[in-house]
């Protein structure tokens, strides 16, 4: 178990100090601080030895990551991560800690699942308080369940640490709600796997027009999605909005129609990781005052 480290945790903490200093000057300087963090935020708790912290790291902005989450990865022994982590999360792991990368791209796995689950059984077993960092949220499509499986079987407790899922971050940064009550009443998750030949979506039950929808891992099924969507009713006209690296620098969207973004796409390919949004709560984004571009924006 690692002391908890403040270092790293203050360059997390810089932005909020930046914020408060235009308010009140006087909180600037190291030993103020380091005053404020220590008594106004509420950083209490440590890491066990022989315990996994299945930790979501958010969408890639360190500003995003939970309390929770960045005194977990100040004090933990091992850190074992995934691909989508971002690199200002990671830096706040302090020096000296294990790093374990088990990430995974598509059709490129750098460690097989079941093998995941018995190196963090191992780091357990030696007596090491071990985080497991996911981005977004780790309950959502990040293969927890399977990894909750391992430990139980091990008998290796665990502890789960929500993050922000990537819809919530990508809604956020183009300036519209998931749910609406002029538009959405319902909000639907989905994996884009599912659109393989070998696992056809109901579409007749993803056609609604009284909620969001919602797609992961689905950059490369963006034609099949709009063509099943339209093909099970709803209108060649009906809004849909791609974001790549939400929350990040780099953040790219679009924003058109079931008819027109395949082509949109092809004339302005999207890196992935990207989140796809259907729904009528996409037409909010034109209007909305919260639509930030975060490339000009000054936080």
């Amino acid at each position: 178990m690692r002391a908890l480290s403040k270092v790293p945790l203050m360059k997390w903490c810089n932005s909020l100090a930046r914020l408060v200093s235009r308010f009140n000057p006087g909180w600037i300087g190291g030993e103020k601080l380091d005053r404020y963090t220590s008594n106004r935020l509420p950083l209490k708790g440590d890491c066990q030895p022989g315990h996994v912290y299945l930790v979501g790291a958010g969408s890639g902005d360190v500003e995003l990551l939970t309390l929770k989450a960045a005194r977990l990865l100040c004090q933990a022994d091992a850190v074992v991560y995934d691909r989508l982590v971002g690199d200002d999360v990671l830096a706040l792991i302090p020096r000296g800690t294990e790093r374990h990368y088990v990430g995974k791209a598509s059709g490129h796995h750098s460690m097989p699942q079941a093998e995941i689950g018995a190196l963090m059984v191992t780091l357990a077993r030696a007596g090491k308080s071990v985080v497991r960092l996911k981005g977004g949220d780790p309950a959502i499509f990040g293969r927890m369940g399977e990894e909750l499986d391992a430990l139980a079987a091990a008998h290796v407790p665990a502890t789960i640490v929500p993050g922000i899922t990537a819809a919530s971050s990508a809604a956020a940064c183009m300036g519209i709600p998931l749910t609406d009550r002029g538009h959405a009443q319902q909000l639907r998750f989905v994996t884009a796997q599912l659109c393989r030949e070998d696992g056809t979506p109901d579409w007749s039950a993803l056609a609604r027009r009284d909620e969001t929808l919602v797609f992961y891992m689905g950059l490369s099924k963006v034609e099949a999605i709009c063509a099943g969507l339209r093909d099970a009713g709803l209108p060649d006209d009906w809004p849909i909005m791609l974001v790549a690296n939400a929350s990040q620098p780099d953040q790219q969207s679009l924003v058109g129609t079931l008819a027109d973004m395949p082509l949109q796409l092809a004339a302005s390919p999207l890196p992935s990781p990207c989140v796809i949004m259907v729904g009528s709560v996409v037409t909010r984004v034109a209007t909305s005052p919260a639509a930030l571009d975060i490339h000009n924006a000054v936080y």
